[in-house]
């Protein structure tokens, strides 16, 4: 309850950047959002929106995710105080956990990865009550309720590691974990036999996660091996079945495909379309080897974002900072004290959020393989190094909630440090309680969605854009985050519907070419080899024989809508540039909040905010106090085009 007060107090009013404005309005028309289309997500966010009528979509799917977050640390307070026998462990373990910056941004938009935490603290949760024979007393004392390791829940743990695949694979990262929970109890040697099904069950998830062969042939080599075992075939095919109902879920997108509805990325109305979403391949994730970047810079940069984790507010901006790194190690001490105290208390446990913390920080690391972040490798890299378009701290939420565990239990045994039965007065419960709720406090101003301009901006900015555009334009847009707040913008506020968005990057793919097509009568289907700026010019010259205004966006200009823009004369009308004649009347002044006037660029430490900020400066408010902040110089083209 006190996360989900935390969580509903700086939640955001309405869409974000990124990919919220897209699963908002995937929510709203039951569509497909970018591959692998996390179909179970989606289909809950549906069923949460309509069972929330009398908020607005936007509200209702934020509201989402703080309540599986908030969940997601009250599980993981019953898991600690579980497994050390202390309730306070667990209260300060959870709220710190959950006051990390990584944690608590996805719990304040609608973002998959907030689910996807739930997903995964639930199979720890059911795997570690699988673990636990019946009649076994456990640290506290009470009688495990749970019983030997059966059928039945041996079933349901792979069941939830299938349910991954059409939520989101991050979840998955949990596996490993689970597994050492299920197959191993106090005093008991480690169950082979469960330890084995469950791993054949995680690797056929990720073989079929990922249309991988090697792991989907490993994985089914084990459960037909566990099968053919004495007293084990019915488990045996009891997890198979259940990675077979959980995957399932992903039929949906054929189904719907077929609909065609408004968000239907990748289009998988066919058995070869379906599976090309599901694997990704328009986003080909890299191969291990080799590395994006040196594995030094990724390990630094996952280091960076530890960093930013327990006290951001100190130092929003991303180098670093004496204050912000001082918080920090005091928190990776108190981290490294916890690991210890939870090793003493119960090895069982500690073995497995271990691998946990390893799976989800040097295990995502190694399999991404990303390239450097944004913010990053400077100096370091040559000039032509290729950078993350946004940070990705959001990959290694997991290991960030295992250190926050640890950093609350480390925080109780430091103010509790007397000998074992001596009570605890009320000041030492405080005092544990006070420094694990430090984070909140030390992060509460980069964390708040309610403040300006980060409660308005992308929906202001999508208004803009749109208001602007000339009547049935066809209007080029640049990437994620003039798409995404558009389409929310018209799907779910039935805004400018009559506009007609064309993504840019997406050009290259042949399902959005065909949809163009389809939908609009816009041809741009020259083969996929074609460059960009081919195919831009291609579907101008088509809206143009259908006698639509064509426009593009000032986020734009800057990429391969500029062929459009270097030749003939355009005219800036609001946000868009509109191919002279100009048609239509001027659009309507844009909604402004006072607040944004004189408020600094937005404390984050991805640029996004401050850059679309400075763009609506720029353009709406020129003057010397107009291009305000650290980005000025970086910006200075699009403030000042030639």
């Amino acid at each position: 309850m006190a996360l989900l007060v935390l969580y509903l107090a700086t939640l955001a009013p309405d869409v974000t950047f990124w990919d919220a404005g897209e699963f908002i309005a995937a929510a709203r028309t039951l569509g497909i959002p970018h591959p692998p289309g996390t179909p179970l997500y989606v289909l809950l966010l549906r069923a949460w929106s309509l069972a929330l009528p009398l908020l607005p979509t936007a509200a209702a799917t934020n509201l989402f995710s703080a309540v599986c977050t908030a969940a997601a640390g009250a599980l993981g307070a019953g898991l600690v105080a579980r497994w050390t026998g202390r309730p306070l462990m667990g209260l300060a373990a959870a709220l710190c956990a959950g006051c990390l910056t990584t944690v608590w941004s996805s719990a304040t938009e609608t973002e998959v990865y907030a689910p996807a935490l739930l997903l995964a603290v639930i199979t720890l949760w059911t795997a570690d009550r699988c673990g636990w024979p019946a009649g076994m007393a456990g640290p506290t004392g009470a009688i495990a309720a749970a019983e030997r390791p059966g059928g039945r829940r041996v079933a349901l743990i792979a069941y939830l590691f299938a349910l991954s695949v059409p939520l989101h694979l991050s979840g998955l990262v949990a596996a490993p974990a689970a597994i050492a929970l299920a197959g191993t109890a106090p005093d008991r040697r480690p169950d082979r036999r469960t330890i084995a099904v469950l791993s054949g069950a995680f690797l056929t998830v990720m073989g079929l996660g990922t249309l991988r062969p090697a792991p989907l042939v490993a994985g089914a080599a084990l459960l037909i091996a566990t099968a053919l075992s004495r007293r084990r075939t019915r488990v045996a095919i009891g997890v198979a079945g259940a990675v077979l109902l959980g995957v399932s879920v992903v039929a949906v997108l054929l189904l719907r495909a077929r609909h065609d509805p408004a968000i239907n990325q990748g289009n998988p109305d066919s058995m070869a379309r379906l599976l090309a979403v599901v694997a990704r391949r328009q986003y080909d994730l890299a191969p291990l080897w080799p590395r994006q970047a040196p594995l030094w810079l990724q390990a630094g940069n996952l280091f960076q974002y530890a960093d930013w984790q327990a006290a951001l507010g100190l130092a929003p901006e991303p180098p670093f900072s004496a204050a912000r790194t001082g918080v920090t190690a005091a928190f990776a001490m108190l981290g490294l004290l916890g690991c210890l105290t939870h090793r003493r208390l119960d090895r069982r446990s500690w073995r497995a959020l271990s691998l946990l913390a390893l799976s989800a920080s040097a295990g995502v690391l190694l399999y991404l393989n990303l390239k450097a972040g944004p913010s990053i490798g400077y100096g370091l890299l040559p000039d032509a190094a290729p950078h993350e378009a946004r940070e990705r701290d959001y990959f290694f939420g997991l290991a960030f909630w295992c250190w926050g565990l640890w950093a609350g239990i480390g925080a109780v045994r430091l103010v509790t440090w007397r000998p074992e039965g001596v009570r605890h007065g009320a000041g030492a419960v405080a005092a544990a309680l006070a420094i694990s709720l430090a984070p909140a406090a030390l992060n509460w101003r980069v964390m708040d969605r309610r403040r300006e301009p980060d409660a308005s901006l992308p929906h202001v900015l999508a208004e803009g854009i749109l208001r602007s555009a000339p009547p049935a334009a066809v209007l080029f847009v640049a990437g994620d985050n003039d798409t995404y707040p558009l389409w929310y913008a018209q799907q779910v506020r039935g805004l400018r519907r009559d506009v007609t968005v064309v993504t840019i990057p997406l050009l290259g793919a042949s399902w959005y070419r065909d949809e163009l097509a389809r939908r609009y009568r816009l041809i741009a289907a020259p083969p996929d080899a074609t460059p960009a700026e081919r195919a831009v010019m291609a579907l101008a010259n088509s809206a143009a024989r259908l006698g639509r205004p064509v426009a593009v966006s000032v986020t734009a200009v800057k990429s391969e809508a500029s062929v459009l823009t270097a030749s003939g004369r355009w005219v800036e009308r609001g946000l868009v540039l509109v191919a002279a004649p100009d048609s239509g009347a001027p659009p309507p002044p844009l909604y402004w909040p006072v607040a944004w006037r004189d408020a600094s660029v937005g404390p984050r430490t991805d640029l996004t905010t401050q850059g679309m900020l400075l763009y609506l400066r720029c353009r709406l408010h020129p003057g010397p106090g107009a291009q305000p902040g650290r980005l000025k110089a970086a910006l200075d083209s699009e403030c000042n085009p030639k």
